[in-house]
């Protein structure tokens, strides 16, 4: 089973939460192969890179945000979580720790904690490039504005709200990938 597949079982309806979900995730992954073709240095994988943006949101149903058409149960923050458990029961582990660590600028065990955030008490943050640069490019678009991408100054602005450290995260990136 390829990325498209796994997307068309999970979303097979032609609606407005597949266009949200499809959009956003395209935009997410043409900003990491920019980055990644702006950087060959970096050696990363692009066919990976591409698959894994493309997945990184494919949690969000089951989550209750209707401002994205997602009518679920769970909280919003916890769909890379589900995201992850679902992609690895299709044996996609490089793509589920992917979902689970895109959330903000990844979260570490002291911010869930802290901020009492319902997720497993752990650290999600992004480890290889390849991680790091599609939470990079998530960064730059939100679910609600399809067709606008942010400034890095509006990126950082929504990440600031949710504390230093996530921010100190993302200012690393943009010294990397933005060069």
């Amino acid at each position: 089973m390829d990325y498209q597949q796994l997307l068309d079982q999970y979303y097979p309806e032609d609606n407005e939460l597949r266009h949200i979900l499809l959009t956003h995730s395209r935009s997410v992954a043409d900003k990491a192969l920019s980055i990644a073709h702006a950087h060959p240095d970096l050696g990363l994988d692009t066919q990976f890179v591409e698959e894994a943006a493309m997945l990184h949101d494919i949690g969000v149903r089951w989550c209750d945000a209707p401002g994205i058409q997602c009518f679920g149960t769970e909280p919003y923050i916890c769909h890379g979580r589900i995201g992850a458990e679902l992609l690895r029961k299709h044996g996609f582990e490089r793509h589920a720790r992917v979902c689970e660590r895109h959330t903000g600028a990844g979260l570490s065990l002291q911010e869930i904690v802290s901020q009492q955030l319902p997720l497993p008490h752990q650290d999600f943050l992004p480890e290889t490039l390849e991680e790091q640069v599609i939470c990079y490019a998530d960064k730059f678009f939100s679910k609600t504005r399809l067709e606008r991408e942010k400034t890095v100054e509006q990126a950082m602005k929504s990440l600031a709200k949710f504390g230093e450290e996530g921010l100190s995260r993302f200012r690393h990136w943009v010294e990397m990938f933005d060069k």
